[in-house]
């Protein structure tokens, strides 16, 4: 019977990490929609409104931004509260969403 449970929680671990894994680029965009409050729609910032655009910015730039954030080593209103909400691999995934838009 332990057996029989592990093997169970062994399958949902290896489902939960191929989808996660998986993620397509709907997915990726709906992730990256969050920023679009203060960022501007695909990292596309209002001019002159006082936020940074993330467009076009290169991809570990802005992840070292999110992980400062993080960290608290950059400081920040919101963005830290923010970037502990999404795991290293969203965060890349953003990262790299922002860094492909022109």
């Amino acid at each position: 019977m332990k057996l029989l449970h592990l093997a169970a929680t062994a399958c949902l671990l290896g489902g939960a990490m191929s989808a996660q894994a998986q993620l397509g680029p709907v997915a990726v965009r709906s992730l990256a929609a969050t920023c679009a409050n203060c960022h501007g729609t695909n990292g596309k910032a209002v001019p002159g409104a006082g936020i940074e655009g993330l467009a076009g910015e290169p991809k570990e730039k802005l992840l070292q931004k999110l992980k400062d954030f993080r960290s608290g080593a950059k400081p920040a209103t919101i963005m830290h509260q923010i970037s502990k909400g999404y795991s290293e691999e969203q965060l890349a995934m953003i990262a790299e969403y922002f860094s492909a838009q022109k």
